[in-house]
């Protein structure tokens, strides 16, 4: 059952995106921040509290109701299967996003290419080449692809019901709204509040990734450059973790870019300040307009892979 909800739910997300699916989470958004305003006292205690208060509704809720209509009719539990994995998985969503920088650098249009960037991922971008655009957009795929796809599958297969992917998506919103910045010398006392405050949400997500994100870096690599992908891995993933706050977004970085064989990270221009200075992960070719699609098809790949382990495990698991 769960191998024919993840497929409705793909091909349902493919044939037309969920354009509420942004009002649901701005609506946790919302409740994310009341409650912050309510217990960010800036202990991590407080925010260990809040961080229960947050989750539990909405992952009790859509193990309640999937439990409720499974055991009224199979048919009506795998309804509501679909209807929560078309209202997490995004592919088409940031694929779209994508598809427009790749059409605006092949055409030379810079400053549309910087436009669709800053509306996909945010920030001030008016001071990209066209090659750290690129490098920038396939950066975001690989973490979008994963929290909103491979992270999303892992978690609806591992635990009963939707539960999981309900869990893993209101976290993923939750670290990210309760965190600020903290490194350099001018960090407010709001900042450090928050930062406490956040920790065990953070703390949460770190561990709900463990397994999953070097699940898809295994299979980045498999689908990809199998030797280049690993090397890469072992060699730089620490290296950016370090200057990530030790999260796990460098393994994913390191491995999808020796998989594609492309240069990710390396300096950015800021409009005020310093450059941004990070660390440097992939060999061989630097990013551009022509690699956007072999980005995009290494996903395809890896999807692909999950999809037939994914039913390999479900014929295991009906199998006299």
């Amino acid at each position: 059952m769960s191998f024919i909800a993840i497929l409705a739910a793909l091909g349902l997300e493919q044939w037309r995106a969920f354009h509420w699916r942004g009002a649901v989470e701005r609506l946790f958004v919302r409740y994310a921040r009341l409650l912050e305003r309510k217990f960010n006292g800036g202990t991590a205690r407080q925010g260990a509290i809040a961080a229960v208060v947050a989750l539990a509704p909405p992952v009790l809720l859509a193990a309640a109701v999937f439990w409720i209509l499974d055991a009224l009719q199979p048919l009506l539990g795998l309804v509501w299967d679909i209807a929560v994995l078309y209202l997490l998985m995004g592919f088409r969503r940031f694929g779209h996003a994508f598809t427009e920088i790749a059409r605006a650098l092949k055409a030379g249009d810079i400053g549309q290419s910087r436009r669709a960037l800053a509306a996909w991922r945010g920030g001030v971008t008016a001071e990209l080449s066209s090659q750290e655009v690129a490098t920038l957009a396939i950066e975001r795929g690989f973490i979008d692809a994963y929290r909103q796809v491979f992270a999303t599958l892992f978690w609806f297969t591992v635990l009963p019901g939707p539960a999981g992917a309900v869990l893993h998506r209101a976290a993923t919103l939750l670290a990210d709204q309760w965190q600020a910045d903290t490194r350099g010398a001018d960090v407010t006392p709001i900042a450090t509040a928050l930062s406490e405050f956040g920790r065990p949400a953070r703390r949460l997500l770190w561990l709900l990734d463990w397994i999953p994100v070097r699940l898809t870096a295994l299979s980045f690599a498999i689908v990809g450059d199998f030797e280049d992908a690993i090397f890469c891995w072992r060699t730089q993933a620490k290296e950016w973790a370090a200057q990530d706050g030790g999260l796990h977004a460098g393994i994913l970085l390191a491995s999808g870019a020796g998989a594609l064989g492309v240069i990710l990270g390396g300096t950015l221009p800021v409009v005020v300040g310093e450059p941004e200075y990070r660390c440097v992960l992939g060999l061989g070719d630097e990013a551009g307009a022509d690699l956007l699609p072999s980005a995009v098809a290494l996903g395809w790949r890896t999807l692909i892979l999950w999809l037939l382990l994914i039913l390999l495990l479900t014929l295991a698991y009906v199998a006299p």
